[in-house]
């Protein structure tokens, strides 16, 4: 911050995780710089700087100016090759409310185009629906089941209006609910495994079939999850479809 003067802004991998986010991209000693473009400063050992007409919110943490989660985010991600550490980073961004999708793809479409692949990718992804990394998984196993596209985080009431659930995935043409719940969840979460029991018998009142894969099945096992999510269409389509609908 000394070499970058009193307008420099913290970005990229350091600020978010000073932000507090935890699926960062690794970014090694990188120190990632935003300085107004009219300064002449140059990389300088570990410290990348970057000249820009477009420095973000300021956001002070700790005596450190920071760019906002939302530059930071893309700051850092224009700068990754792999899909999977942008796919992390941006769901959980979204998920916790950090920033949104709307504000993630203003920032994309009005900042730097260098590098904007992977993340715009990723936007690609968050825009059909996928709220987790896990859910993006799951997207591209279903994908490989060839059963009818199911909707995916729609809240779901039952026949006298009352909230049900808002299952990962819902096959509405069986009536049959995909979860993707993960042990991470239960333990990070306060209440994590009561909600989720929780949940399960706001189900079975209301008569819903439901599936539930660990995350990590959807990349080691993904035949398996394949099968077992046929077995279930083909178990739900054999039952009475229960009283319930998406919210519109």
């Amino acid at each position: 911050m000394l070499y970058g003067g009193e307008s420099a802004l913290l970005t990229g991998g350091e600020a978010c995780r000073i932000h507090g986010l935890r699926n960062v991209p690794d970014t090694g000693d990188e120190i990632h710089l935003l300085v107004p473009h009219e300064r002449k400063l140059h990389n300088y050992g570990y410290v990348v700087v970057e000249r820009t007409q477009r420095l973000p919110r300021t956001v002070n943490r700790g005596g450190r100016p920071l760019a906002d989660v939302t530059r930071a985010t893309l700051d850092v991600s224009r700068r990754q090759t792999e899909v999977r550490p942008v796919r992390a980073l941006m769901s959980e961004v979204v998920q916790r409310r950090y920033s949104s999708f709307e504000r993630l793809s203003h920032e994309l479409a009005h900042g730097s185009q260098r590098g904007s692949a992977v993340p715009r990718l990723v936007l690609s992804e968050l825009a059909s629906g996928q709220e987790s990394v896990a859910e993006m998984d799951a997207r591209r196993v279903w994908e490989r089941s060839g059963l009818p596209e199911p909707v995916w985080n729609k809240k779901l009431y039952d026949g006298e209006g009352r909230f049900v659930a808002k299952p990962d995935a819902w096959f509405d043409d069986v009536g049959l609910a995909w979860e993707v719940d993960s042990l991470s969840f239960h333990l990070q979460v306060v209440d994590g495994f009561d909600r989720t029991l929780a949940r399960n018998g706001r189900y079975a009142v209301a008569g819903v079939l439901v599936l539930q894969t660990l995350p990590s099945r959807l990349r080691t096992e993904p035949d398996k999850v394949v099968a077992e999510l046929r077995a279930a269409h083909a178990a739900a389509a054999a039952r009475v479809r229960p009283n319930v609908r998406i919210a519109s």
